[in-house]
Order: structure tokens, then C-alpha cells, then sequence
């Protein structure tokens, strides 16, 4: 079986992304690159149903290679993602919190530093229906130099050098629209300026040194 860990992790993961509610029934899907190769989950299964199996193996043009399901609908996407970036995997959900910001908005506002581990502001890609070459033109735009983009009324996207950081990307992105919405319902959330954000970046790149203890 080709690429049968990273089968395996796709099942992994998909278990866990049902299981943290980030996708319900038959929503959202995963891949992992290797070479000019991708496992993708399939298209009509439940991500916590999923065995190693079930997910297809396509190249970067999208031909299938091995599998008897029929890859996930937005695989036009997947590749899109990986042709443009050095991704090793990507993670596309319709977790709560990010599809509403994606139905109401045209951008998440950096009102936490973490939001930097995502590239900093977070985009929202123009509608275009799923599976269509036009939803992955927008967004291949939309990720310029970004680890995260949303897309306007359907989810969230993101991307890693491999699954667990894909996965862990798509965390922080619903925490980061969670925390927005829930800001909103109290008040008007404060957006961190660049030169505050600029300060973040140089203090992670230049830590404070302790003084050893002298006993």
C-alpha cells in the first residue's frame, strides 16, 4: 500500500478533528504530500470512520493512483495549496467559530500575538462554490505568505510542514476566531498595531537572558 503511514495519520487526525467538533459528518478533509504524491481522505465518509484503505493516493495533477473511494471533493484545492507552497499537509474544516467569522467578514484582525503563527492577519478567499477550480484560484491568493486563510461562508484552511502542524494550525485559527467572537459580544476587540506586533517578532528572535544564580 502506497504511503500507508501516512494513510494511517490521515485516519489519526480525522478522528481527532471529529472528535474536537473542528468538523461534523462528512465535512472537511485532509491530506499529506510525499513527493509527487498526496493521500487525500475521501469523498462521502465521516473522518471517524475512516480506515487507511478508504483514502486515495492521486499525484499533483490530480490523477488517481491507488484506491478504490473516490478522493475528496476539494482535492482541486489540496493541490492548488501545495503547488504554491512548500506545504507537506493541509487541514480544511468547518469548525463553528471560523465559519462564522468567514460568513460576516473579509478578514480576521491580529488581536492576539499568536495570530503571527499564522503569517498575521487572516484572509478570507472570495465565495466560489466547493470542488471548483475558482475556489482554489482564490485561495491560493488568499495564503500569500500565510499559514491560514478563511473562506467566505463555507470554513477554514491550513497548511504545515506536516500533518500534526497542519493540524495544529487549524486549533489556533478556530481559537483565534473564537476569541474575536466572543470579544465582539462584549465589546469592540482591540487589534494589535504592526509596531506592537514588530515587538513580538524581535522578542522571539531575541529572548531575554537570565543571569546564572551564584550559589
Amino acid at each position: 500500500m502506497l504511503l500507508g503511514d501516512e494513510r494511517r495519520l490521515l485516519c489519526e487526525y480525522g478522528r481527532r478533528a471529529s472528535g474536537t467538533g473542528l468538523v461534523i459528518g462528512t465535512s472537511g478533509n485532509l491530506s499529506v504530500r510525499v513527493d509527487d504524491l498526496v493521500a487525500v481522505t475521501p469523498s462521502g465518509i465521516s473522518l471517524d470512520r475512516l480506515e487507511p484503505g478508504d483514502c486515495p493516493i492521486v499525484d499533483v495533477e490530480g490523477r488517481l493512483v491507488e484506491g478504490e473511494l473516490q478522493p475528496s471533493s476539494e482535492t482541486p484545492m489540496h493541490l492548488a495549496v501545495y503547488t504554491a507552497t512548500g506545504a507537506g499537509a493541509i487541514v480544511h474544516t468547518h469548525s463553528t467559530f471560523a465559519t462564522v467569522i468567514a460568513t460576516t467578514m473579509t478578514e480576521l484582525p491580529p488581536i492576539h500575538y499568536n495570530a503571527l503563527l499564522l503569517g498575521g492577519t487572516v484572509r478570507v478567499a472570495d465565495y466560489a462554490t466547493y470542488g471548483t477550480p475558482e475556489l482554489a484560484a482564490n485561495v491560493r491568493e488568499a495564503l500569500k505568505d500565510r499559514r491560514a486563510v478563511l473562506l467566505a461562508n463555507h470554513g477554514g484552511v491550513t497548511f504545515g510542514d506536516d500533518l500534526g502542524a497542519a493540524f495544529e494550525a487549524t486549533r489556533l485559527l478556530e481559537w483565534l476566531c473564537e476569541v474575536y467572537v466572543r470579544a465582539r459580544s462584549i465589546g469592540e476587540p482591540r487589534v494589535l498595531t504592526e509596531e506592537q506586533l514588530s515587538a513580538v517578532v524581535q522578542r522571539a528572535f531575541h529572548p531575554p537572558t537570565f543571569p546564572r544564580r551564584e550559589d
